[in-house]
């Protein structure tokens, strides 16, 4: 949003100085620019750098972990509730694996520009050379983020994701009794994922998947599909099995804008059910004129 810029200098308050577990090590008398508390919040996991950027940007970091959870709410985050901006332990600062997949996809497909940081392998700060705790970045090249975490009441974590040609999966290991134990875990999972699953493209994005009747518009159908390419992904071999079969909300009416909602692609495989997706309308559709939504109306009232 611009509220702040990487050269742009923040102070150390004396509560991010006294951070609590890891550290980028920050001096109090030393303002730290935006980008180098990146890198050392993403980096060297500095509890000291989240606090100064959560003050800068919400006034305090009780600010900040509100504005945490309405970001958790529009993502889907169902079962998180943040109190704070460093993960340290709370009774009420809870996250779930599926959540954290959900915050991370996000972060991976909305910042591609900053997501690049997670693949550094160390970082240097006021004399002090950290490297990055994810163990997978050393042996895997093709793993290029995203973070570990460690408390004493959450165990080892790890949030992994690896890109093999065209193909990124992700990784999510909580509560392991080692560093070593979370990225041989998170290894196994990835390498599981890519070798026994299989990502498909079942439709083009504005391909229309179905058209459907459409009442009291100034069109008899709307194009139903994808703004984007659509995407699943299933055990392998099992992708030319794939039936498809669209709800549809009716009786549609107009009018109706392009990108809403008006349809759902169930999926299964061999006739067992295992996703829905929604399907949304390609095209504007304005309501039609008089004649034809007094023509429409008696339709509707004998179907």
């Amino acid at each position: 949003e611009g509220r702040l810029k990487l050269e742009q200098t923040l102070p150390v308050s004396e509560k991010a100085w006294k951070a609590e577990g890891s550290r980028m090590f920050l001096d109090p008398r030393k303002p730290a620019t935006v980008d180098d508390l990146l890198k050392g919040m993403i980096v060297q996991s500095g509890n000291d750098a989240c606090i100064v950027l959560a003050e800068a940007i919400a006034g305090s970091e009780e600010g900040f972990a509100a504005m945490m959870n309405a970001m958790a709410k529009r993502l889907g985050m169902t079962g998180t509730h943040y109190v704070n901006a460093t993960g340290l332990p709370d009774p009420a600062h809870i996250t779930t694996a599926r959540d954290l997949a959900r915050l991370s996809s996000a972060l991976i497909r909305g910042f591609p520009e900053f997501y690049k940081l997670y693949a550094m392998k160390d970082f240097r700060y006021n004399g002090i050379t950290q490297p990055n705790r994810n163990r997978l970045l050393y042996i895997d090249p093709s793993v290029d983020g995203v973070k570990t975490g460690h408390t004493e009441s959450a165990g080892y974590c790890l949030i992994a994701s690896a890109k093999r040609d065209q193909r990124r999966l992700l990784s999510v290991v909580l509560g392991t009794d080692s560093d070593r134990a979370r990225a041989m875990e998170s290894q196994n999972l990835l390498n599981y994922g890519f070798q026994f699953f299989e990502t498909v493209r079942l439709y083009s994005g504005n391909q229309s998947v179905s058209n459907l009747r459409i009442f009291k518009g100034d069109k008899g159908e709307a194009k139903a599909g994808f703004l984007s390419d659509f995407y699943v992904t299933v055990p392998r071999g099992s992708g030319n099995r794939i039936q498809a079969q669209v709800i549809s909300q009716q009786p549609l009416l107009a009018p109706v804008r392009r990108g809403q909602r008006i349809a759902t692609l169930r999926l299964s495989i061999d006739g067992k059910h295992f996703a829905d997706y929604p399907l949304a309308a390609l095209e504007n559709i304005a309501v039609a004129g008089l004649i034809g939504r007094t023509w429409d109306n008696l339709l509707l009232m004998f179907e």
